[in-house]
């Protein structure tokens, strides 16, 4: 079995009920249709309901009917929404008015379903912007217990299984903080552990990459790595993390020897965590288009229930497989409460 179909299957053995704000989106709805037939998630899509039928009937798509379909604009628990959005958000200047009109925007009223205990997880991005999909979720849902920020990890599947995890391996910060400080990065390094963890099942081994290994240059960005590793150890002692490592020295076990003698990492690394964003970024879209690597993400994480962004110009299989991805983090999110 792929680690793709494994995802399916694990999604599929204990399913999750996943909100889907974007709901008369063509890729959305055509993905929650395969995603329905095959029994990945319990699906609740937001949009006008004689719209979504209409286009469900146009495109021929059987089992969208499945789906429990919320009217953003006329729904019986829109006050009770509303008042959970006031007293979540009052302490900030909000009014039980703007409450009200917020909770008509189908990505605030997901969010606000999954603080009710009502759905496990939320995935929209195909039509709205990183920033649109993240302000409610962290205005509702909020972070996770203990983790400070918000970042996004790359799933990397290689042609390479000398690599990583029989060449799977997983990257952040691929999306969210350009500078990431001593703190955030290693909040970033645990974040990017428990996603590799939850989505893959591996035991995470953690690289903190560098343009240096163990000293071999001075720098105050080094520094930083040096720093976020000993923080991220602090912050969870069980983790196997090390740092700072050059990318070679944390993926090539001759190199690790020889540039970190002893270390449990070095060599063996099936995490990556890089010092920046534009490391991040860079790094795993070299990845994928010079190594032809499948590049599934990014994956948010850091939310206590799982929010994931879309890209604007995904594919309906990029929707499904996220929607499959969304549904493992909801179940080690569960596990881990």
């Amino acid at each position: 079995m792929t680690l793709i179909e494994q995802i399916v299957a694990r999604a599929q053995a204990q399913k999750q009920r996943i909100v889907l704000p974007e709901g008369t989106e063509e890729r959305t709805l055509k993905a929650a249709d395969k995603v329905l037939a095959d029994g990945v998630a319990d699906l609740v899509i937001i949009g006008n309901p004689d719209e979504i039928r209409q286009l469900a009937a146009k495109w021929e798509l059987k089992n969208i009917e499945k789906a429990t379909i919320v009217d953003p604009l006329n729904h019986p628990k829109q006050e009770e929404y509303a008042q959970l959005l006031f007293e979540l958000r009052k302490s900030k200047g909000m009014t039980i008015e703007e409450a009200r009109e917020r909770v008509k925007d189908p990505l605030f009223l997901g969010c606000l379903i999954i603080k009710n205990g009502e759905a496990d997880g939320q995935l929209a991005g195909a039509q709205n912007t990183t920033g649109n999909v993240l302000r409610p979720a962290l205005q509702i849902i909020r972070t996770a217990p203990g983790i400070s920020c918000v970042s996004g990890a790359m799933l990397l599947v290689t042609q390479a299984p000398e690599f990583g995890e029989d060449g799977v391996l997983v990257m952040g910060d691929v999306a969210v903080l350009p500078v990431p400080d001593a703190a955030q990065l290693a909040t970033i390094a645990v974040s990017t552990a428990r996603t590799a963890q939850a989505i893959t099942g591996m035991e995470p081994r953690v690289a903190m990459l560098s343009f240096s290994t163990k000293g071999s240059a001075k720098h105050e960005v080094v520094d930083k790595v040096v720093e976020a590793t000993r923080l991220a150890k602090e912050m969870d002692p069980n983790l196997q993390i090390d740092g700072e490592l050059q990318a070679d020295a944390a993926l090539v076990p001759s190199v690790g020897q020889s540039k970190a003698p002893g270390s449990t990492v070095a060599g063996k690394a099936n995490v990556l965590v890089a010092p920046s964003l534009e490391v991040g970024n860079i790094g795993y879209k070299l990845v994928q288009r010079l190594g032809h690597a499948l590049a599934i993400g990014p994956i948010l994480q850091g939310i206590a229930r799982p929010v994931n962004d879309l890209s604007r110009g995904c594919s309906v299989e990029d929707v499904y497989m996220m929607v499959a991805i969304t549904a493992n983090q909801a179940i080690a999110a569960k596990q881990q409460a």
